[in-house]
């Protein structure tokens, strides 16, 4: 510690002895440098406020069917990318700035040096920005903030427009699509649907569905069969015994004539369901077809009944039966008329479901299609009517623009000409000169002690030389040479005083300057 203080005594006894170096040094840099503050050339600065308001009453009663739009976010995003190459060229057009521009290179210094001069804040939390610009002509300046001003407000409005073209032209694109897709989809569902409407039926169930229709279809059909059955069957029991029917004894008839009972009376019974089973069916429905054979086979039958009997007694009229024997023989041909066509009804779902049945080692592929088919269908059917349902609010949000404006811009300080220079401040510059000066004068006065030292004891130039001193001479101090250090001293001081004293009166005139005084 005491040889740190030591060495700072040192240094700074050997920088006194070099003090006229380091005045004279301090009062050229002050001179310098005041000399430089004064003809630093005077900027204006021209400043606008603008307000965007991005509140609006639709805004709250669009809320679900519009597409709701980000203002702040956009304003802030305009706000930060303001200034950039395409608009300060732009802004020089406006301004008139590229009147002496005459080469490229010119062009792009004057580019560079406006994007560093121009500033674009916010103020506070509110959307309110400033946008300012400084200049040596105070003119020149006003117009650039106002053609700031105008690209601003432009840029805000023209890349909302901007925006909404293209997602609406995108959303088009993507609709068209979809709808070509949606098309592509329809198409292949139904020629799968058509190609296997045997498995899949009109009401397009699955196949497992339709065997599982049909087996209790089939199943109902037998259960009505043997019903039937056991009603006839029961009908024929009480025929045994009843009288046997009688043929006339005159004349020949026709077997168109001639009436036997039993068999005209199935014949009856089959034409009535006959009649009843075509104004449901067409003629080509299994039962339809099966009564009609019944009805041939019945009539053959009948025919022969009455070569037969024609052959052993001869017939001349109608034959006469018991009515007991009648109303049974009624019965059992309605009877036999059933049994035949719930046996036509029982053979036609047999078969549809062997078929069916036969067909089931496809059906794992063919519902594994079906099933892809019908999930592309149903996914490009959403996509399609979200798309169609964003246009529309698209479009909406897109009038509502248009006819509120969601987003108002608001000039509330237009740019004027400045009265006063912005920069520089030479009341802050001027002192700061002054203590730059001193600086410079003690660093004058170091370096001067750096490179020609002085050693005030033997112990100190022992160390440094490394060689040993053999004796000190002491000066001797005399009144005179005291009285000359002591005006010396005075006559530093009085230098010292007057470089600050001149440099505050400077900054005191400056500071009255500023305020108007």
């Amino acid at each position: 510690m005491e040889e740190l203080l030591a060495s700072a005594i040192a240094h700074a006894r050997g920088m006194w002895r070099y003090r006229w170096w380091g005045l004279l040094a301090a009062w050229i840099g002050g001179v310098v440098l005041a000399v430089v503050v004064m003809l630093i050339p005077d900027k204006y600065e021209a400043r606008a406020r603008v307000f965007v308001d991005t509140q609006s009453v639709l805004k709250p009663l669009m809320q679900g069917l519009a597409v709701p739009t980000n203002v702040e976010q956009q304003v802030t995003i305009l706000s930060r990318t303001l200034i950039s190459r395409p608009n300060v060229e732009k802004l020089i057009r406006m301004a008139d700035l590229d009147l002496d521009v005459k080469t490229r290179e010119q062009r792009e210094v004057l580019i560079d040096d406006l994007i560093k001069r121009l500033t674009v804040t916010g103020a506070g939390r509110d959307d309110l920005f400033v946008l300012t610009f400084k200049d040596t002509n105070p003119e020149r300046a006003k117009r650039v903030v106002q053609a700031l001003v105008s690209i601003f407000v432009e840029s805000g409005l023209g890349d909302k427009r901007k925006d909404s073209d293209e997602a609406r032209r995108f959303i088009e694109e993507q609709i068209k699509s979809y709808e070509t897709k949606l098309a592509d989809a329809e198409n292949r569902l139904k020629e799968f649907k058509l190609k296997n409407l045997a498995l899949f039926g009109d009401s397009g169930k699955d196949a497992v569905s339709q065997i599982g229709e049909l087996t209790a279809k089939l199943n109902q059909a037998k259960l009505e069969l043997r019903e039937v059955e056991n009603s006839r069957d029961a009908l024929k029991r009480q025929l045994v015994g009843e009288d046997p029917v009688f043929l006339p004894d005159s004349g020949q008839a026709s077997a168109g004539s001639v009436s036997i009972p039993e068999i005209d009376g199935r014949i009856d019974a089959m034409k009535k369901q006959l009649d009843a089973l075509l104004q449901r069916y067409t003629d080509q429905h299994p039962d339809v077809v099966g009564t009609r054979r019944v009805i041939e086979q019945l009539e053959a039958q009948k025919k022969q009944e009455v070569e037969s009997r024609r052959k052993s007694g001869g017939m001349s009229g109608s034959l006469g039966t018991n009515p007991v024997y009648q109303q049974l023989k009624l019965s059992l041909s309605e009877s036999e008329a059933n049994v035949a066509s719930l046996k036509t009804r029982v053979a036609e779902y047999e078969a549809r479901l062997g078929a069916m049945r036969g067909s089931q080692r496809m059906l794992p592929e063919m519902e594994a299609e079906f099933a892809q088919l019908n999930r592309d269908y149903e996914i490009n059917k959403k996509n399609y009517e979200s798309l169609v349902s964003r246009r529309e609010a698209a479009n909406m949000s897109v009038e509502m623009d248009a006819s509120s404006g969601v987003a108002e811009f608001r000039l509330i300080d237009p740019p004027s000409v400045p009265s006063k220079p912005a920069a520089p401040n030479r009341a802050l510059l001027m002192p700061a000169s002054g203590l730059v000066s001193l600086a410079i004068g003690l660093l004058v006065a170091f370096l001067v002690f750096q490179v020609r030292p002085v050693f005030f004891d033997g112990r100190a130039l022992r160390e440094v030389s490394g060689l040993p001193v053999l004796g000190v001479v002491t000066l001797i101090e005399t009144p005179v040479r005291t009285k000359r250090e002591r005006m010396q001293s005075i006559y530093f001081a009085g230098g010292l005083l007057s470089l600050v004293g001149v440099f505050a009166l400077m900054t005191a005139v400056l500071a009255l300057r500023a305020f108007g005084l």
